[in-house]
């Protein structure tokens, strides 16, 4: 039996996802923590996703920022369950991903493990990404292997579907390697566009998309984009679907009003979602949806409607809390690199072939 902390925060940059799992060799998620993040390392980590003024310095202090949120979370997570350093094997931390261009050869997390490792005591592994890059691969996904470690022992054909900043898919059929991909856009398009119209971070349950009614023609010009036509292995990121990019197709269009784009938007993460899913494995009996994405009511009977012979439902139906699971990814990933175990999967990212994924900063 051993410890693992996994720490996560994904493009929707609401906050640190902190989860404690027990691996032994079955995974348990035993404790939680979570931490907003400040709305001014918002603001820097969302400027740093495009190139700016003094940048690398920039991204240094950002990341030092983050590492001390990240360490002060961990404390307090450890005093809850009356933990010491020494009893975590690792901590599996993701970082915060600015740039991910693996076309052009490189993905870019920042977080710095070294001083995570100064301020908590504990060995970190980070840079996950990083050699399935070097592979040729698309260092992206990463949960599908986790997903199989996780829900693989059902029957019948499955799929898991994380919906944060963007979508993807771990598709597990009994026999079969698992597969996956990036859909598009998750929650950052409709994230963006809510803080731009009222000043909030995201919709909640969609209430404000369900006020709305779909656009066709933004519909059609945003679903024209290349990403949605081309198939996996592909990942994808803020470099493609941003606020600008929802501006350009905007401009070339008669005015919408905002709840009508927000439910455009809303429809787009659906679609893409569901016609990628049945291009890939159309006889899917479960879907299984984990992120932020499972908490929108409007967005999941979205699915449940456009799925009408598959079981939707959230991973709480496994006994798994949707809002945990990537940062229980993390944890497993730490406790994969120190045991040498590859995670990454050929079939999900295009990699030449299996690989450890991770560098490790011991205590």
């Amino acid at each position: 039996m051993a410890l693992y902390i996994g720490v996560m925060s994904g493009t929707s940059l609401d906050g640190l996802d902190i989860a404690l799992i027990e691996q032994s060799p079955a995974i348990k998620l035993m404790a939680t923590h979570y931490i907003p993040m400040p709305d001014t390392l918002r603001t820097e980590l969302l400027a740093l996703c495009a190139s700016g003024a003094d940048e690398i310095a920039r991204s240094a202090i950002a990341q030092q920022n983050w590492v001390k949120l990240a360490a002060q979370g961990i404390h307090a997570l450890l005093d809850q369950q009356n933990l010491k350093p020494q009893d975590i094997r690792a901590i599996g931390s993701h970082g915060q991903t600015i740039r991910h261009e693996p076309a052009r050869g490189f993905t870019v997390q920042i977080g710095n493990p070294a001083l995570l490792t100064e301020l908590t005591g504990i060995t970190v592994v980070s840079d996950f990404r990083s050699r399935d890059v070097a592979a040729g691969g698309q260092g992206a996904p990463l949960v599908p292997a986790f997903h199989e470690a996780l829900f693989g022992e059902h029957s019948g054909n499955r799929a898991v579907l994380n919906v944060g900043g963007f979508s993807n898919l771990s598709l597990i059929e009994t026999g079969k390697p698992v597969a996956g991909f990036d859909c598009g856009p998750g929650n950052v398009l409709l994230d963006a566009w809510i803080h731009q119209q009222r000043g909030e971070h995201f919709d909640r349950d969609g209430q404000w998309a369900a006020s709305g009614k779909v656009e066709p023609a933004l519909l059609n010009a945003l679903l024209s984009d290349p990403f949605f036509v081309t198939t996996g292995p592909k990942s994808t990121g803020r470099e493609v679907f941003n606020l600008e990019w929802l501006h350009q197709h905007l401009g070339r269009l008669p005015t919408f009003e905002p709840q009508d784009v927000q439910a455009t938007l809303l429809e787009l993460t659906a679609l893409t979602i569901i016609e990628s899913l049945q291009a890939a494995q159309p006889q899917t009996e479960t879907l299984l949806v984990c992120g932020g994405g499972a908490r929108n009511t409007t967005l999941m009977n979205r699915l449940a409607a456009l799925l009408p012979s598959t079981q939707v439902s959230s991973t709480a139906t496994y006994g798994v809390d949707p809002d945990w699971v990537e940062a229980m990814a993390f944890a497993w990933l730490a406790h994969c690199c120190l045991e040498g175990i590859a995670a990454n999967r050929p079939s999900v990212t295009g990699a030449r072939g299996l690989r450890v994924l991770g560098a490790i900063y011991p205590t």
